[in-house]
């Protein structure tokens, strides 16, 4: 492994995630709303729940089969009459007569004076008889209510992120809506002359914008509510437009290109003459950043090339936006590197990876425009900024894309 001095000109990864996380930690003061049952999914639960009703609601068939007293069929073979069926979703009847049986359905109520219940494939079916040939004892295959919850119980806590086991439990005592945080709402406002949509006919020098999309992705999937994705050409008054738009409705808001040394950089010319902080990060991909406050919301710039925005958001907005929602931390592990690598001086690079059982190999080069390579990478492959090299082997840390 060789290393050499960061250099001390660009601000740390670690400087800038940390003012990221100062401009975005106070989104996390934010209002309580209902979400429907069908929209709380990966929702963080704002109060406790307890159970309206008990579960089971009342006394039911654990299987398809016969609805009798334990006493008659202690002594097998026994024919029994039938006297009726009841289907799921019917609702009970009379009291099952003296040496009767009753044919019941999963889920269906049991008569009362039934103690048990006879699977189907322990017994003959005769005309308007059945034949019972193994005995059961009282409560076999008979729920009774309140067994799994009781109502006023503690369903789910406040806190919880809401996955489909939880959904599914309070989905089964009636619940139409469940009190949710509400999200953080984000803006995506991409930038650049050269950007057309995906369906339209490229001319020379355009490419198709990804950013936008991968941009919005990547917030969704990291528990954010996306409220507009918008574009704007290299022009001032477009883009301060369009800032306008995407600030009136979002929390925080994230741009794409403008913000590196070239004669067309609009964010960085629109929003450092309003106070914003635009600089290099010792970081590779990605060392253009920028960072703003418009009207109150915190703007967060990354640079254009693909790969440069979306390492970005990795590196510098996923951590905090993961723990506002309430979403566990990305995961990092510690493994061998499968190939060799060299790194510029002075800057921490994240390189695309994919784990296999005895480490990660590269997926790509270190470039900044190789967005298609990095879909067959499923880590960033951390390597320091002191480090200039290292050799396959190497234990280097990873983070879960």
């Amino acid at each position: 492994m060789s290393t050499r001095p960061a250099t001390a000109s660009a601000r740390s990864v670690e400087e800038h995630r940390g003012r990221v996380e100062q401009l975005l930690r106070p989104l996390a003061v934010r209002d309580i709303e209902d979400a429907g049952m069908g929209e709380a999914l990966g929702r963080r639960l704002a109060e406790d729940v307890r159970a309206p009703v008990d579960l089971p609601v009342f006394r039911n068939s654990g299987m398809d089969g016969y609805a009798v007293r334990a006493e008659s069929v202690s002594v097998t073979p026994v024919t029994l009459p039938l006297a009726g069926v009841v289907a799921a979703g019917q609702p009970g009847q009379a009291p099952l007569p003296d040496g009767a049986a009753v044919k019941v359905m999963t889920g269906a109520p049991i008569p009362p004076g039934a103690d048990c219940v006879v699977p189907v494939e322990d017994t003959r079916a005769g005309d308007g008889t059945v034949t019972v040939e193994r005995g059961r004892t009282a409560g076999d295959f008979v729920r009774e209510p309140g067994t799994d919850v009781r109502a006023g119980d503690l369903l789910v806590r406040a806190g919880t992120l809401l996955a489909p086991r939880h959904i599914a439990a309070l989905a089964a005592v009636g619940l139409p809506a469940l009190p949710v945080f509400r999200r953080v709402r984000a803006a995506v406002l991409t930038t650049g002359d050269e950007l057309v949509p995906a369906g339209e006919t490229l001319r020379p020098g355009q490419i198709y914008n990804s950013n936008g999309i991968a941009l919005g992705a990547a917030l969704a999937a990291n528990g954010v509510e996306v409220v507009s994705v918008e574009h704007s050409r290299d022009d001032p008054a477009e883009f301060r437009g369009a800032l306008a738009r995407a600030a009136g409705s979002a929390d925080v808001v994230f741009t794409s290109g403008g913000v590196s040394k070239g004669d067309f950089e609009v964010v960085k010319d629109v929003l450092a003459g309003a106070g914003g902080e635009f600089g290099a990060v010792a970081v590779q991909p990605g060392g253009p950043q920028g960072l703003s406050v418009v009207d109150g919301v915190p703007v967060l710039s990354f640079p254009g090339n693909p790969v440069s925005t979306m390492v970005s958001f990795e590196v510098f907005a996923r951590p905090i936006l993961r723990e506002l929602g309430g979403l566990p931390p990305v995961a990092k592990d510690d493994v061998a590197l499968l190939d060799s690598v060299r790194s510029p001086a002075g800057r921490r690079q994240f390189l695309r990876g994919r784990l296999a059982e005895d480490g990660v190999a590269l997926v790509s080069g270190p470039g900044s425009h190789l967005i298609a390579a990095m879909a067959h990478a499923d880590v960033l492959i951390d390597i320091p900024s002191e480090v200039t090299e290292l050799a396959a082997g190497s234990i280097v840390k990873v983070w879960e894309l």
